[in-house]
């Protein structure tokens, strides 16, 4: 072979041909951009339009300047915090990406001389030069020498696959990720060395592919879907008592026979009218909303970095919180990722499942049996080089704390694996002469083996080998790898043997995702194990893990997926829990199934063959270990790799939602009751119930302040006991709904009572209903309307019968409401002529205290008739 590789003629030839290795970024949008699109919310557009009505009474001397500045300031901070929570984590992510791709490096011939250069600059014909620990830095075919390749990048799988030059004359499948002669960007070198001639570069690699794959758009979140529901009917609320109140005012003076006389007369009443409508648009209007989410968002955000998730899109976390089903990647998020030692059997049925628990004589021989017989070896804390099978025996070792006492000096001969004999083997120097140590298949070895060593060490007889053999087929269905250790005195490796020990290998199930699947299960999301292993390995891990349990669980293999159509994958869907041989195509197209079927779809995986499925995906977990497009498609990155995490991640969703449920309890009380307390006023003969700018301060003090208070609400471990929220079901419920009727009735009923009826005013002090008396009532009215919508933050913050559980918890909801309570007398006392108020005295403030403080038990009495505890 001519190893003198591409001229620098032809390198600039070849690029100019085929393009460069870089891959085609697209950048994220700017921070600008991302506060513009943010006006697309519906939420914010209502917003925009009342903002609008205010400038333009502020124009015509209707209205004070600072009424639109409110709304516009509340508009803002929705936006911009968002906005900037989400620049910022992405900031941080591209700055991890460059890190890493600035070391990315290949070695190439060139002009005949081995060079190194960047990633970016190998060109198609390259001849690149690869050795163990390196990542293949494009596509291309073996040419010389030999390679075993971690291919778990794009397949998922641990198990390495052998790479040797192509035989003239044979062909072979590139789609084909285990074919023999074929190397792809992005894989690494386990073992070996040779040329790989370039095929493909960049974008047209494998890896190219997939990742601008998961650059694409998707679709709306669930909280999206149901703020745009929310939004429309919100608006229709405000507008339809918009013109209720101004066919109201108008009736009112019509009936009551004060009928304007002239034109001029006609405009300032109905301008009058349209004032108190507008105030009633923006009181109908939650403003605080979109500013609770953008503040829930971050908060949650910072807190779940603590707990090593990494919330890259904030949208994500929402998400999470009302996932349905979540397909999940075994290979490193279900298992380890890595082979390890399951069980270990001797000659007499006895197990162990750790090093330490076998006798002293015996794991001496288990030490010498796997530890020198070994081509791995362990160094400065660190197992380095040898196979996947012999790092997990060395890996024992260590766990096991042997991994030292390796006397590798007294060691004669070693005879690396045989392919006919299936074993390796070792000779060395032993305090009892010189002794022979084989490793190999357990079924070849048994045939050989008149005795078995007990846990003692001492040498018993091994007449029959008949229940070994069945140990070694059962543990084979549980898609264990075996492995025998036998010994025997001399250098004679064919002379009858003593056995050692059966080992029993696995990418075993982490030991905390068994029961964070369970915990996600119980949560009413369905869990589905995605994976490129046979149906027997998969069927095996995903019933140790608990991803299947039932009989009428379905467990299917990416041949027969593809044999169904759409309609009958869509029926499977609801009991599929496993999919063997999977492809990533096979990913893709049961998120987009399960998504067609309306369900909220989790994906979670750390391959570049995750990558399309989790960007397609309503959320997508990366791995933090995983490769830079994994995370790149990822909503959310899981920086230890637990599924545990993954757990924390949901329940800190869902968290987020009812803290945004229970906002809407306690603000869409104050519109309600704002609203329909304005509409009954003019038609008693009180045309000003609560001023605009009453109104105003009310609604910036609730929304703001509460935004705050909610926003901080506790992860409560009960919220992992409900069923998720179906994503077309609208945000307010039923019991929600009546909640804040019941509750806005009765602070209307109250404001009624306090500026209608004598005797509420005679107790309030209040003989008669002259200029003075009637600023005390709305001083009053203001003060109580203010105090009973507070009490009643603690009625939505919880559905339990105690309104004060939890308080501990959330310290900035007591905070708030205290200020609240606070500004409320500040406002009240010094307000004066800008509020439109007088003080009040002691004896008053006591009694609209009492009052406001009724909407408390009269919420718990409806809890109680509703059946809650």
């Amino acid at each position: 072979m001519d190893k003198k590789g591409l001229t620098q003629a032809e390198v600039e030839a070849s690029r100019k041909q085929h393009g460069t290795n870089a891959l085609t970024q697209i950048p994220p949008d700017p921070l600008w951009k991302k506060i513009l699109e943010g006006f697309k919310d519906p939420m914010i557009m209502i917003l925009c339009v009342a903002l609008v009505i205010q400038v333009i009474l502020v124009v015509l001397h209707q209205s004070e300047w600072y009424e639109p500045v409110g709304v516009l300031i509340a508009i803002l901070i929705a936006n911009g915090v968002s906005a900037v929570s989400e620049s910022n984590q992405e900031g941080k992510a591209a700055s991890l990406r460059a890190d890493e791709e600035s070391k990315e490096v290949a070695k190439v011939i060139r002009d005949g001389k081995l060079q190194e250069i960047h990633v970016s600059d190998v060109v198609v014909g390259d001849l690149v030069y690869l050795q163990a620990g390196d990542k293949i830095s494009a596509d291309g075919i073996i040419v010389d020498g030999e390679l075993k390749i971690d291919q778990s990048a794009l397949n998922g799988e641990t198990e390495e696959c052998p790479k040797v030059p192509l035989p003239e004359g044979e062909t072979f499948d590139k789609k084909d990720l285990l074919n023999s002669y074929y190397a792809y960007r992005g894989t690494v070198v386990c073992a070996g060395e040779a040329y790989l001639e370039v095929r493909v570069v960049g974008d047209k690699t494998l890896f190219g592919e997939l990742a601008l794959e998961v650059q694409e758009d998707t679709r709306e979140t669930p909280l999206q879907v149901k703020l745009g529901k929310l939004a429309k009917q919100i608006s229709k609320f405000g507008y339809i008592g918009a013109i209720a109140i101004i066919v109201g005012i108008l009736l009112k003076t019509i009936i009551s026979g004060n009928i304007p006389t002239g034109w001029s007369e006609w405009v300032k009443l109905i301008i009058n009218a349209v004032m108190v409508a507008v105030t009633v648009i923006v009181c109908a209007v939650p403003e605080g909303l979109p500013m609770l989410t953008s503040i829930l968002l971050s908060f949650q955000s910072l807190k779940m970095a603590k707990d090593n998730v990494l919330v890259r899109k904030i949208n994500g976390l929402e998400t999470a919180g009302s996932l349905n089903i979540l397909f999940s990647d075994k290979t490193g998020t279900i298992t380890e990722g890595r082979l390890s030692v399951v069980e270990m059997k001797i000659g007499n049925g006895k197990g162990f499942e750790k090093l330490q628990d076998a006798g002293q004589a015996l794991k001496s021989d288990i030490v010498v049996g796997i530890g020198l017989n070994n081509s791995a070896s362990y160094s400065e804390g660190a197992v380095i080089g040898g196979n996947s099978t012999d790092r997990a025996l060395m890996n024992f070792l260590v766990d096991g704390q042997s991994a030292d006492h390796l006397e590798r000096d007294n060691v004669i001969a070693f005879n690396a694996f045989n392919s006919t004999k299936k074993c390796s083997s070792i000779v060395m120097n032993t305090p009892n002469g010189v002794m022979t140590y084989i490793k190999g298949a357990p079924e070849r070895l048994l045939d050989r083996c008149n005795s078995y060593l007990d846990e003692n060490g001492n040498i018993q007889p091994l007449p029959d080998t008949k229940p070994l053999m069945a140990y070694i087929d059962e543990q084979a269905a549980r898609s264990m790898r075996l492995l025998g250790v036998a010994r025997t005195a001399g250098d004679n490796e064919d002379a009858p043997l003593t056995l050692v020990c059966i080992l029993c290998i696995r990418d075993n199930v982490r030991k905390d995702a068994k029961d964070a699947i369970k915990e996600v299960q119980n949560a009413g999301v369905q869990v589905v194990m995605v994976t490129g292993d046979r149906k027997e390995t998969a069927v095996a891990i995903a019933k140790d893990a608990g991803v299947l349990q039932k009989e009428s669980d379905v467990a299917l293999t990416s041949k027969e997926l593809n044999d169904m159509s759409d309609e009958e994958v869509k029926k499977i869907i609801p009991n599929l829990r496993v999919v063997a041989r999977a492809l990533p195509t096979d990913k893709s197209r049961l998120v987009r199934l399960a998504q067609e079927l309306d369900y909220v779809v989790g994906m979670t995986g750390d391959g570049v063959n995750d990558s399309p499925a989790l960007k397609k995906a309503d959320v997508g977990f990366a791995m933090g270990s995983g490769t830079e497009v994994a995370k790149e498609a990822g909503d959310i990155t899981i920086l230890d790799d637990r599924f545990s995490s993954i757990e924390k991640a949901i329940l800190y969703g869902r968290t987020m939602f009812k803290s945004i449920r229970k906002f809407l309890i306690f603000q869409l009380t104050v519109n309600v009751a704002a609203v329909v307390t304005c509409f009954i006023g003019p038609l008693l003969g009180e045309n000003e119930m609560l001023s605009v700018i009453q109104l105003l301060l009310i609604n910036l003090a609730m929304d703001t302040l509460a935004a705050i208070a909610f926003g901080s609400e506790p992860a409560l471990q009960e919220y992992m006991r409900e069923k998720p929220v179906p994503r077309s079901a609208g945000i307010v419920s039923k019991g929600m709904l009546i909640e804040v009727i019941i509750s806005a009735l009765y602070i209307t009923l109250l404001c009624l009572v306090i500026r209608f009826v004598p005797a509420c005013q005679n107790l309030l002090g209040v003989a008669e209903v002259d200029e003075h008396g009637r600023l005390y009532l709305v001083s009053a009215l203001f003060a109580t309307f203010m105090m009973a919508i507070t009490f009643n933050g603690f009625n939505a913050r919880t559905e339990h019968l105690n309104p004060f559980e939890h308080l501990g918890r959330n310290k900035n909801f007591l905070l708030v409401m205290g200020g609240i309570f606070l500004l409320q007398f500040i406002f009240v006392t010094f307000g004066g002529d800008f509020l439109g108020v007088t003080p009040l005295s002691a004896s008053t403030w006591g009694i609209c205290l009492v009052l406001a403080f009724l909407v408390i038990p009269i919420d718990v009495i409806r809890k109680i008739a509703a059946g809650q505890k």
